[in-house]
């Protein structure tokens, strides 16, 4: 007899429309595997997960941008398809936000967990995460939210360069704009001119102190809060590649027990009262050794099927089994096995696993997927360089110079001024030597956006 209440559906809500968004397919699977049907909400048309043998449905998502309402007129319609109670899981912020909002109209006809009202727009937005790590005096890098062009500068020079921008609600951020959700900014002018697409971007710009990366620095805790609010499945895990390189999403991780994370893991979802799938991301100061919460993301991260135990588990499963009144198996961790994206770590997915090993593509019992990417990918490569290539002619021009296109530089100096008013959302408990030694990078790739790592 199977664990699983197989005649309750799961719907996997994506709205981000990366086609190599790895994590829905690893959803697809590991609920498929148990015997579950499972649709698919999510743009696929130019993804490797539309091949999977495992997905029941695809359904058309709403269109980036859509409202939290737009939303709802969706995934009722969703429903009225599937004509049955169905456990949804969003699989990137601004789905997990969305639904959020919503969760009362949707509760009728998904299964959902009992969250708080607004929480995952609360810890999702990352200025709103520096106060939620202030009331809960949980490290957290020293954060500035500046009200202007000149007070971007001069908070820039306050915190130290480089300092790390981000937009606070990078879901918001318009594909094809150039803008990253995440960037290292090396000087004072600079952020003031990223200061200035912040109606573009659509949220706050927020200026962060930089902890440089290093080895045995970068740490993640994926984990699932029970209806009872206890912590299960999922464990805590180490970067050991990532893309870009110090940065970003996880290329290459292992499950690496580590009772500092798990402990500020667990606290941190028992104070929120949080309910329900998360992924944390932490990096430790080489200075003090502190764990600082750099990301919460209420929903699976990428790599969730890294911590799946000796019983099958991992935090898709435990949702739809806790949502459906099953019992949790108890099985034993796996330290030590890895996870491995194939288009992002070529070389670490033929190098040895002593401790076991997941690939986000290729799998035995579900080639397909794995088939299409490298198809895929080639021609999402070879479509980049020839973007850049156009962009670089129309900057430069036939002949060498530069057209018109070329961005001008402003003249106005927006380090010039009066004293700095920006607002201080969070103080670093750390000292400042936290700051001390800062190089590296922190910026994304284009085709990596909120909600894709």
């Amino acid at each position: 007899m199977s664990l699983f209440d197989t005649r309750v559906p799961a719907v996997l809500l994506r709205i981000d429309r990366n086609p190599f968004h790895h994590g829905t397919l690893g959803a697809v699977r590991s609920l498929g595997r148990a015997g579950t049907d499972v649709h698919v909400v999510a743009d696929c048309a130019h993804s490797p997960v539309r091949f999977s043998r495992y997905v029941s449905r695809l359904h058309t998502p709403p269109p980036p941008g859509a409202s939290p309402a737009d939303i709802t007129v969706v995934l009722r319609r969703v429903a009225a398809r599937i004509a049955r109670p169905a456990v949804l899981i969003p699989m990137d912020d601004a789905s997990a936000v969305a639904v959020g909002r919503t969760r009362g109209e949707l509760a009728p006809l998904f299964l959902l967990p009992d969250l708080p009202f607004g929480l995952p727009e609360r810890v999702a937005d990352k200025a709103e995460l520096a106060g939620v790590c202030a009331s809960l005096d949980i490290p957290h890098p020293e954060t500035l939210v500046p009200d202007g062009p000149a007070e971007a500068a001069r908070a820039a020079r306050r915190l130290g360069l480089p300092v790390v921008a981000k937009w606070s609600r990078p879901w918001l951020v318009p594909p094809g704009s150039g803008l990253r959700s995440t960037v290292l900014v090396h000087s004072a002018q600079d952020a003031g001119e990223l200061y200035r697409r912040a109606e573009e971007a659509g949220s706050r710009l927020l200026l962060q102190a930089f902890l440089p990366p290093g080895p045995d620095r970068d740490w993640f805790f994926h984990g699932y809060a029970d209806r009872s609010g206890t912590v299960r499945a999922g464990g805590a895990g180490r970067k050991t590649r990532a893309r870009p390189r110090g940065a970003g999403l996880t290329a290459a991780g292992r499950w690496t027990p580590n009772p500092p994370v798990r402990a500020l893991a667990e606290r941190i979802a028992e104070e929120l009262g949080y309910r329900g799938i998360f992924d944390l991301d932490f990096r430790r100061c080489g200075t003090t050794g502190r764990y600082h919460l750099l990301d919460f993301n209420p929903r699976p991260g990428a790599q969730f099927r890294l911590f799946t135990d000796t019983a099958g588990l991992d935090v898709v499963r435990a949702l739809h089994l806790d949502l459906t009144d099953r019992p949790l198996p108890e099985g034993a961790p796996r330290p030590g096995r890895m996870f491995v994206v194939e288009n992002y770590a070529p070389l670490s997915a033929l190098r040895p696993a002593p401790g076991g090993r997941e690939l986000a593509w290729h799998a035995s019992d579900d080639p397909a997927p794995g088939r299409a990417l490298w198809t895929l990918w080639g021609r999402h490569v070879a479509n980049r360089l020839l973007h850049r290539l156009r962009c670089l002619w129309r900057s430069h021009g036939p002949h060498g110079t530069r057209g018109p296109h070329r961005l001008r530089r402003r003249t106005d100096r927006p380090d010039s001024g009066g004293p700095a008013r920006a607002r201080v959302v969070r103080q670093a408990t750390a000292p400042a030597t936290d700051r001390a030694d800062r190089s590296g990078r922190a910026d994304r790739p284009d085709d990596e956006r909120a909600g894709s790592h």
